[in-house]
């Protein structure tokens, strides 16, 4: 693909256009600057049509490998769930297609070392959809460290609660479901907070970690307690919670001078205490949610920026990941 600035718009397809293209991401390749979306794939033929006629895309398939022979898709972006994701990847490096992969990028460090390997041989980049790297409230925590705005930044704490309901037996949803899923919602949802700490204080170093299925509901963790150190020297405490009443939703890093507080989730603003008193940094999440690292990807692929968040980054996480699930794997 060239590399020019004026090169043509990258014309993409996507493979598994379900629920979170609908409003998340699949609008964003519309609306990104130099990209198209001009096909969509799901094994549901009269579905995929839908979605197609539903947002105006020329056209459609009931078959992945079709979709990648379509000579007018120049990128795929995979948005089907985990299980899939390295095949997929691997099918679509050997067809000569760049890839922007939803997260968690697989189910294991093992497989996302795999999905490298493959795009590197093939001579394709290899992005993540982990969008928290690029939306702005995460931009203003980076650069609130970064300016010194609390000193020497210490400690992290890390707190995720969400209540599971009841979820249906015949099957459980596909993220409780750790053939699917590699685990549980702490690998679905934990790993966007444990990604966009490796974006703000550096690569984890080390970890600990106490694991369990407290209430019983399904097959994947429910509760994990475990702590950190990162290459900044920072040290962090995590604890996400799948079975309570309570939600709650805080990352906590302190510093020398002050205190940053921020939702990892829920869009909302940026708590600054110093000395000086306390004030809110208002950063909204865009409609389109993954529109800026969609962005960052056309932008990288046509030669006019780069993408924060890669094959590269995101194996870290799916090291940490499997780092903080080993036991509990383990013993299951």
């Amino acid at each position: 693909m060239s590399e020019h600035p004026t090169a043509a718009p990258v014309r993409w397809g996507i493979l598994g256009a379900g629920a979170v293209t609908e409003r998340k991401s699949g609008p964003a390749f519309q609306q990104a600057r130099g990209s198209q979306l001009v096909a969509v794939m799901r094994r549901d033929g009269a579905k995929a049509a839908d979605y197609a006629r539903r947002h105006g895309v020329p056209s459609w398939y009931d078959d992945a490998d079709a979709l990648l022979a379509d000579p007018a898709v120049d990128a795929v972006y995979v948005a089907t769930p985990p299980d899939t994701h390295a095949e997929l990847t691997l099918r679509a490096a050997a067809a000569g297609k760049p890839v922007y992969v939803e997260k968690p990028m697989a189910r294991t460090a093992q497989e996302c070392e795999g999905m490298l390997a493959a795009c590197a041989a093939a001579g394709v980049p290899l992005f993540v959809a982990y969008y928290r790297r690029a939306l702005p409230r995460f931009l203003a925590v980076r650069d609130l460290l970064a300016d010194g705005t609390i000193g020497e930044a210490r400690t992290v704490v890390v707190r995720t609660q969400k209540p599971t309901g009841h979820w249906p037996t015949d099957p459980p949803p596909w993220r409780v479901r750790p053939e699917v899923a590699g685990g549980g919602l702490f690998v679905d949802l934990g790993s966007h907070t444990l990604d966009v700490l490796d974006m703000l204080l550096g690569p984890v170093t080390g970890v600990a970690s106490h694991v369990a299925n407290l209430g019983g509901r399904f097959a994947a963790e429910d509760t994990v307690a475990a702590s950190f150190t990162f290459a900044s020297g920072v040290h962090g405490v995590g604890l996400w919670s799948y079975d309570v009443q309570e939600s709650l939703d805080v990352v906590e890093i302190a510093g020398t001078a002050g205190t940053l507080r921020f939702p990892c989730f829920e869009d909302g603003s940026v708590t600054v205490v110093t000395a000086h008193g306390t004030r809110e940094v208002l950063a909204p999440d865009p409609e389109a949610v993954q529109l800026p690292l969609v962005q960052a990807v056309v932008d990288a692929l046509r030669g006019t920026g780069t993408c924060p968040s890669t094959g590269e980054s995101a194996l870290r996480t799916a090291r940490v990941v499997d780092a903080v699930l080993e036991g509990y794997r383990a013993r299951r």
